[in-house]
């Protein structure tokens, strides 16, 4: 079962031109958050600007940061791709990198049927044994994954849980529904939902804002686990300061300049052609981490 908070990390890169990936700012980040509580990193999502990486980056940075982790706790992977092909052959490598699960978006840009998707993910799971997370973020990708699609996908050995980045929690409860019957689990991907996502039945919550308010995303869960509702409720209502300044840029920008300012790792800027926050912003995100204490 995958539960608790898994962070999808940002990508840290070099304040220069060629932007390259920050190993070292890499490694700080992910030993923050493990000592934090998280249960998962989750790399090469959209905080992880898969989209502005080349294969070749992809593979090497798997291959370090399974290193840095070192087992301390699952390596999700995102290896998601318009083209069945490409996703195969990132998903293979993975495997042998050893990551210890894929996350993977359905194709976007186009939007293909119902059928199409359900061929997607069948051929990406005959072609590797390690668990499999389905990615619905509808907003991005122009498609949601149908309950009915779920629900033939979840009897597949290796395809074993789904992220849900839809917002709608109608949609979430159709696929804990949809799956009650098999070894899967409903991943919340909307950081404002987590609450209610776990009354409904998920296991956990795959959560961008975790990156920089740790302690409070992975208290939340605690105090659901725990039984304690309101106490819990207190803090999902306190993501929403960190939520509403992320609205003040493209993602990710926002986010890695908040990872910086608090001082939890170097992580540098979002690639281009995505700009950098201007003093004014900077002005926002300092206030917002003075009300966590994090600065």
């Amino acid at each position: 079962m995958y539960e608790g908070i898994i962070t999808p990390i940002v990508t840290p890169f070099n304040r220069d031109n060629k932007q390259k990936i920050n190993y070292n700012a890499t490694e700080q980040l992910i030993n923050h958050l493990i000592n934090k509580g998280v249960t998962g990193i989750f790399i090469l999502g959209s905080n992880g600007e898969f989209h502005v990486l080349s294969h070749t980056e992809k593979i090497e940075f798997a291959k370090r940061v399974v290193k840095i982790v070192d087992s301390r706790v699952p390596v999700f992977a995102g290896t998601g791709a318009c083209y069945t092909g490409e996703v195969v052959t990132l998903s293979k490598e993975m495997e042998d990198i050893g990551v210890d699960a894929l996350s993977i978006v359905t194709p976007y840009f186009i939007q293909p049927s119902n059928e199409e998707i359900l061929n997607y993910y069948e051929t990406i799971a005959k072609n590797v044994k390690i668990p499999i997370i389905l990615y619905n973020i509808p907003k991005n990708t122009g498609c949601n994954i149908a309950p009915n699609t779920v629900e033939s996908l979840s009897q597949i050995d290796n395809i074993c849980g789904i992220k849900d980045s839809s917002g709608d929690m109608d949609n979430l409860k159709s696929y804990i529904e949809a799956a009650k019957d098999q070894n899967f689990d409903v991943l919340v991907g909307s950081d404002s939902k987590i609450i209610d996502g776990y009354k409904m039945g998920a296991t956990g919550a795959i959560a961008g804002t975790s990156n920089v308010i740790t302690d409070v995303v992975v208290s939340l869960f605690k105090l659901l686990k725990s039984g304690e509702v309101k106490k819990a409720e207190e803090l999902q209502n306190d993501i929403d300061v960190l939520r509403n300044v992320l609205k003040l840029g493209t993602v990710p920008s926002i986010l890695k300049r908040s990872v910086e300012l608090a001082n939890i790792s170097p992580v540098g800027l979002a690639r281009k052609p995505v700009n950098e926050p201007s003093e004014q912003v900077d002005e926002k995100i300092l206030e917002m981490l003075s009300h966590y204490e994090l600065v």
